[in-house]
């Protein structure tokens, strides 16, 4: 029998944050996470995935419909916006900081967002086990901590070996959409994926147009305000063999 695992295998892109939660956080936690909140069976940390644990789209939601997942949802305000506006599909938001989970759970309440849910977890171990093979139609990852400095560059999530798991994820034919305003982590986004035969680019020219469905954000603003251009991509998962 194989020895447990007591660490993970590879560099996690975030940092564990456990900052105050005002009191309406603390009581979508407990009113509104029976909803929204996926209750994921746990490996070797409090955001893992076990191995085994898998995601039953259909049960969960009720129906079949085309799934939608945003990697890194932040304060939801992308993937609330989303849902409310397209109630016939599906959506989940994959996030470690429980304060933006419970932001994005208070606010699809307000607006009746059925279609939505959220799940507190480690975004490569969503994609890599969790969600069943491709299950999603587009995958999002809107600006990604950019780990600007060259020591921690390791950490970003979008790099090499990236492709195989963001692609199981995939349906054939399903979108990977990025987003960020740091320009170098762009050009490694963009040579990851260009070098990826799972996928191939979907947009002419060097960068891609701005994605509808990305709603501006504060964070974006401030990027913007501090002169850095906003770099869209969009690559297309290739056909199973």
């Amino acid at each position: 029998m194989p020895e447990p695992r007591t660490f993970r295998d590879e560099p996690v892109s975030f940092v564990r944050r456990s900052g105050r939660m005002s009191e309406a956080q603390e009581r979508a936690f407990s009113d509104l996470a029976p909803r929204y909140l996926l209750d994921v069976p746990r490996d070797v940390a409090w955001t893992s995935v076990h191995p085994e644990a898998r995601l039953d789209p259909a049960a969960e939601y009720g129906r079949d419909a085309d799934l939608y997942v945003e990697i890194g949802s932040g304060q939801g305000h992308a993937i609330v916006s989303a849902a409310t506006a397209r109630p016939d599909d599906d959506f989940l938001a994959v996030e470690v900081f429980r304060a933006g989970l419970a932001r994005t759970m208070l606010d699809a309440d307000r607006a009746g967002a059925r279609n939505l849910r959220v799940v507190e977890a480690n975004a490569p171990e969503v994609l890599s086990s969790y969600l069943p093979e491709g299950a999603a139609r587009e995958v999002w990852i809107f600006f990604p901590d950019p780990w600007h400095k060259k020591r921690h560059t390791k950490r970003r999530l979008i790099r090499p070996g990236f492709g195989d798991v963001a692609a199981r994820a995939l349906r054939d034919g399903g979108l990977l959409r990025l987003a960020t305003d740091w320009e170098d982590y762009a050009l490694q986004m963009r040579e990851v994926l260009d070098a990826d035969p799972l996928f191939e680019r979907a947009f002419p020219g060097d960068w891609a147009e701005r994605f509808d469905g990305r709603v501006m954000t504060a964070f974006e603003r401030k990027g913007i305000a501090k002169g850095r251009d906003i770099r869209d991509l969009v690559y297309r998962r290739t056909a199973r063999a």
